[in-house]
């Protein structure tokens, strides 16, 4: 997806003719197209952010180094308008808002999706994909998933030609990250203290981490995790099975220790003791800290079943799972036990690998308490379609296995399956069994509650991620578990806002996706206990939008093949507006399937 571009065209060789012409001449650039003195303009648009690696030599680009063109009449485009232009060494997304031009980068820099698809409103851009926001001035990540910013480029008005001058590093790479502090503290790496100490590798951590580095914190960071890998990508361990680690991989360990962000592998906590603000680890490791950020993750659920000694049967949590999940069902027989996300899109990932995909599940349909029944059926018959079986209100009762390998999976029914490899998808929970003894507070089923700072009960200790419930906005601040990607970073960057003293709340709208079969499902908002589900479309198509709804308030949505309904609803939500349940009846009614205009208007209000 992201960061490929053709080779440069010939156009390029005037444009950089024009550039050595002008080189004497006195530039008048503006991120917003008013005119100033060039040599005023902060490099890139933003003051303190940079796309290169050592910030300090953006300040040095040669002429050469950059491509100017005239992209369009400034009559073209309409307040809140966008379009993709070419500059010929790349190409950029033109934004008008309020009267005035920007330009920023045109692919999310989370998995490459084009923003011009996406929503403006209110000087950002929402990713039509997953719901990322940047600020359309100065490139910056405002909401999550993804770690890394947009690069911006300079904009004038000339003879009522629109002209943009950007950098062409940063037209080829799309993204930047923010400017970093680094450690000036003088502490031996062996020494058993960090003035912040992260348990877990995950987005929250990481966010966490590259969050307090960015304002400015200049102590030490250790991050420890249970992985032998840097932070990667779990999301894609179920969609991409063959995908190495390396492959995976959202911050290198090169780019942690420029940052002075110290990694700790293959280190599981046992305990914490909070009042002498310690964590022990399994292999003996004692490390006090002055804050503790929890981010741990969630388990897998143990399955009970008779054969647990039996091989090739799979908890998928890593990368090397994946690859020999991926390597055994090459033309085998695969179960998977579970319709949770994993599993379905496990079942999903193997299809075109392997001999048969089976599925056990305990619900008679998949996804039915997420997506409501009718949903749950379409992407039931998605699988069917694509060969899938499915043994549904089913459990396993025994793994049977030939010289020490899985040969049968056999069910409670007393159906018995041939299977080669199996996959266990049923659930997970919190990571958090270290923390019984601790005095941190958790409920009855092991997660850690925290309020709208993420912080615990304990000073000095704060959690995020799979591992809490939190104050959830849009529900009037209920305590939810949202085990979400997108929802982890956010939950690490207002921890570390909370520990540098600029408490922030959480006004993210949930959002997520999964996919299947090459479909992409989205969805926003958070749906738990809805009443009743309106659908737009055609779900034998799989061309549709569901609106989730409680008494006669819409909560949530979910989308196939419809963008960008599903990032527009997030932003309706977001802004604090109420999308009533007859607004969308009526529309059905209408056949306005992904009629956007109503929540265009809405938004505007």
């Amino acid at each position: 997806m992201g960061g490929c571009f053709s080779k440069p065209k010939p156009v390029e060789v005037k444009v950089e003719l024009t550039l050595l012409e002008k080189e004497k001449e006195v530039d008048v650039m503006s991120p917003n197209g008013k005119a100033s003195p060039f040599s005023d303009c902060r490099p890139n648009g933003a003051l303190g952010h940079s796309s290169d690696e050592d910030s300090s030599a953006r300040l040095y680009h040669k002429p050469r180094d950059y491509v100017e063109a005239s992209v369009c009449h400034v009559k073209d485009l309409e307040n809140g308008q966008m379009r993709e232009v070419d500059l010929g060494a790349g190409r950029a997304l033109l934004i008008k808002e309020h009267g005035e031009f920007s330009a920023i980068g045109h692919k999310c820099p989370h998995y490459g999706a084009p923003l011009v698809k996406g929503v403006l409103s209110k000087g950002h851009v929402r990713c039509p994909w997953h719901g990322a926001c940047f600020n359309i001035a100065t490139g910056d990540i405002e909401d999550f998933p993804g770690l890394d910013s947009l690069p911006t480029f300079q904009v004038r008005v000339e003879k009522d030609k629109v002209i943009i001058r950007a950098n062409k590093q940063d037209l080829q790479s799309q993204k930047r990250s923010k400017v970093m502090s680094r450690c000036s503290a003088v502490i031996n790496s062996s020494t058993g203290f960090s003035h912040i100490l992260i348990i877990g590798s995950g987005p929250a951590a990481l966010v966490c981490a590259e969050t307090l580095r960015q304002e400015g914190f200049t102590d030490r960071i250790v991050m420890a995790t249970m992985d032998k890998h840097p932070p990667y990508d779990r999301t894609k361990l179920s969609k991409s099975l063959e995908s190495t680690a390396e492959q995976l991989i959202l911050r290198s360990l090169d780019f942690l220790q420029r940052h002075d962000v110290e990694l700790l592998t293959e280190k599981e906590a046992v305990a914490v003791d909070v009042k002498a603000r310690t964590v022990t680890f399994q292999d003996g490791l004692k490390m006090e800290y002055r804050k503790l950020f929890v981010a741990t993750g969630s388990r897998p659920k143990p399955m009970n079943y008779i054969g647990k000694d039996v091989g090739n049967v799979f908890y998928l949590r890593t990368p090397e799972d994946a690859n020999s999940i991926a390597t055994l069902a090459n033309n085998k027989n695969a179960v998977i036990v579970g319709t949770s996300f994993v599993g379905m899109e496990v079942a999903a990932a193997l299809t075109d690998k392997a001999h048969s995909v089976s599925i056990i599940g305990m619900q008679a349909v998949p996804f039915r308490k997420a997506f409501g029944e009718k949903v749950g059926k379409a992407i039931m018959k998605l699988f069917e379609t694509n060969r899938v079986k499915f043994y549904m209100l089913n459990e396993v009762s025994e793994m049977r296995g030939h010289h020490g390998q899985l040969k049968e999976v056999v069910l409670k029914s007393g159906k018995v399956l041939r299977a080669d490899v199996c996959v266990i998808g049923t659930g997970s929970g919190p990571a958090t069994a270290f923390l019984k003894q601790s005095g941190v507070h958790m409920d009855s089923k092991g997660f850690i509650t925290v309020n709208k700072m993420m912080q615990t009960n304990v000073e000095g200790v704060y959690a995020g991620g799979d591992v809490v419930t939190f104050p959830l906005l849009q529900r009037s601040n209920k305590k939810v578990n949202i085990p979400h990607w997108q929802m982890a970073h956010v939950h690490g960057r207002v921890a570390a806002l909370s520990m540098m003293g600029n408490a922030t709340e959480i006004k993210t709208v949930p959002y997520f996706w999964s996919a299947m079969f090459g479909k992409s499902l989205r969805y926003a908002g958070y749906g738990e206990g809805f009443d009743d589900v309106v659908i737009q479309g055609d779900l034998d198509e799989l061309r549709f939008v569901a609106f989730y709804t409680k008494s006669e308030e819409v909560v949530a949505v979910a989308s196939m093949n419809y963008d960008p309904i599903v990032s527009r609803v997030a932003e309706v939500l977001g802004s604090g507006k109420t999308i009533r349940k007859r607004d969308v009846e009526m529309l059905t009614r209408l056949g306005k399937t992904g009629d956007m205009s109503w929540l265009i208007d809405k938004d505007s209000q």
